[in-house]
């Protein structure tokens, strides 16, 4: 196997949180399905996260305009929205993809999924192109939690929802 196909099925075997990544402004509304999502800092001037986007993404395009995102961090019973915003569904209008769930705009203007278990409102600190992805940084300026934490999660090639081990 070669390096690239050995890296694929061992990052394959790390199970990981799903988000929708949204924007809203003047470059456009857009979101993408996203599992590189992680917390930088919960210190400093505001807390901040990090998430990959592909540099083709309209998404990734959207963000760097709009100079804003919200991280949607996906309830185990959202498959559909992440499967949406991951273009499994259709290949469409990417636009209308906003039809087919619940959102509001958030205290930044921000879309915010209706049920998602935690939302980040982030404005853009920096982004790095390296090579064909996206690092961008954000700096946290408000966070919305719903009263149901249980996060989907996906690994393995699959979702997957988070258990208890006895010990």
């Amino acid at each position: 196997m070669d390096l690239r196909a050995s890296f694929i099925e061992g990052m394959s075997r790390a199970a990981t949180f799903v988000t929708v990544a949204t924007t809203d402004g003047d470059g456009g509304r857009a979101g993408v399905t996203v599992s590189s999502l992680t917390s930088v800092s919960a210190d400093g001037d505001a807390p901040a996260l990090l998430a990959c986007i592909h540099h083709e993404s309209p998404a990734a395009v959207a963000i760097l305009k709009n100079r804003a995102f919200c991280a949607n961090l996906l309830h185990q019973s959202q498959q559909q929205v992440a499967n949406l915003f991951a273009g499994r569904l259709d290949q469409g209008d990417r636009a209308t993809r906003f039809d087919r769930a619940d959102w509001t705009p958030g205290t930044f203007a921000q879309p915010l999924l209706a049920g998602a278990t935690a939302a980040f409102e982030c404005q853009l600190a920096t982004a790095l192109l390296w090579e064909t992805h996206y690092i961008i940084l954000g700096r946290v300026q408000a966070v919305h939690l719903s009263d149901q934490p249980e996060t989907l999660l996906y690994g393995g090639r699959a979702y997957r929802r988070a258990v208890g081990l006895e010990g």
